[in-house]
């Protein structure tokens, strides 16, 4: 970040409150060290900072001698965020800090099929709830985010095509929390804001990143070079709607037939056992079963994970990411789940994209939706940029 006068502007304030943020600068001369600037130049920029309420000095580093200097820290008790993670019969709502870090969690358990004129609102009245819980209010809320599953218009704040959001296409949802807040209200694919909940777990570890969402739905998130790929229409990822030969003729709830949806989503393993007379209702119970051992369950969540291996092994060799991380409810029966998923991806996929290729649970486990719509949110309201201009306002 050190510049020189010919070559760029100075770090600003916001630069500088990334570097405390991310823990690279915690010293006022390591600011210096990094970003050269003066100290009269670095006393002002941490001025500003405290002036929002982001930076602290409350603290000590050791020292070899003489006055030891003031810690800088990040104060992720300045604010909170609002967090909200929709699934087809389930919600997940949450409070967490400017870190990311939960403070309460909750959850809604609503009828499938569902519309947001009927969920929205008691969305809106339990994150009031939890805010009043805390002793939080309003005014502190820095941001809200959402996810839900399916390609979404993250301009408009809506869902473009969800095959299991059945009434959630075009509809914004800002609208529905505006009472609640004046911040910023932000939506996006569940499964891309999973792969945000990993910044401070395997993201830090790897810059390109491959993650699938195995649940109702299926759906991935991607990470090349350290960057959230969305795509030209906000499509990347969707792999579960990708035509594959064992599907051949079985229909899917997109309206087509031969969906590796068809034969692998969750709710194609709740149908098979209600074929056979099996009492169960989400891809949850399924889970369940095969966690008490039933070799049914088990058989198919394994199936699952071979017949989505087939499809991933093409990923693989396209991206070559570092690590493969998988979240959703089957990600519960994990070592079944994957027993499958490494047979075809190992059996499919190049030796060289595979040579170095791990295979993860997300490190947030349940509450990674919410924590990865915490993330949505944060990366924007507390960016360089978003700081410059809130202390420009």
């Amino acid at each position: 970040m050190r510049t020189s006068p010919s070559s760029s502007p100075p770090p600003t304030a916001g630069d500088v409150f990334a570097l405390i943020r991310d823990g690279n600068a915690d010293t006022r001369a390591e600011v210096g060290r990094i970003t050269g600037l003066s100290r009269t130049a670095i006393a002002a920029r941490i001025t500003a900072l405290q002036s929002l309420g982001l930076v602290s000095e409350r603290e000590e580093a050791p020292s070899t001698g003489g006055r030891p200097p003031a810690r800088l820290r990040f104060d992720a008790d300045a604010g909170v965020v609002l967090a909200v993670a929709i699934g087809r019969s389930r919600t997940q709502l949450g409070v967490c800090t400017l870190a990311g870090d939960a403070l309460v969690t909750s959850e809604i358990d609503q009828e499938i099929g569902i519309g947001p004129d009927d969920l929205m609102p008691d969305v809106a009245k339990r994150l009031d709830a939890l805010l009043h819980e805390l002793g939080r209010a309003p005014a502190e809320v820095r941001g809200v985010g959402l996810c839900i599953p399916g390609t979404v218009d993250i301009d408009r704040g809506c869902s473009l095509d969800s095959p299991i959001m059945n009434g959630w296409d075009g509809i914004p949802l800002a609208p529905y929390l505006a009472k609640l807040t004046e911040a910023p209200i932000l939506l996006d694919n569940d499964a891309n804001v999973i792969v945000l909940s990993e910044r401070r777990g395997h993201r830090e570890r790897f810059d390109n990143v491959l993650l699938i969402k195995a649940s109702t739905g299926l759906g991935g998130g991607i990470v090349a070079g350290g960057t959230l790929q969305r795509g030209a229409l906000g499509a990347a990822g969707e792999f579960g709607h990708t035509k594959t030969p064992a599907a051949v003729g079985v229909p899917c709830r997109c309206g087509d037939t031969g969906c590796l949806e068809a034969i692998a989503g969750g709710w194609a393993l709740v149908r098979a056992l209600q074929q056979q007379g099996r009492s169960v209702g989400h891809i949850r119970d399924v889970v369940d079963l095969a966690l008490s051992g039933d070799p049914e369950a088990k058989r198919l969540i394994r199936e699952s994970g071979r017949q989505i291996g087939e499809v991933l092994a093409a990923a693989i060799n396209l991206l070559n990411p570092d690590a493969l991380v998988i979240g959703g409810d089957m990600a519960k029966a994990y070592d079944t789940f994957v027993a499958g998923l490494r047979e075809t991806v190992y059996g499919n996929a190049t030796a060289l994209a595979t040579r170095e290729l791990q295979i993860l649970p997300t490190t947030h486990g349940d509450q990674s939706g919410v924590i990865g719509s915490a993330a949505l949110v944060l990366e924007q309201v507390l960016s360089a940029r978003a700081i410059d201009r809130a202390l420009q306002g």
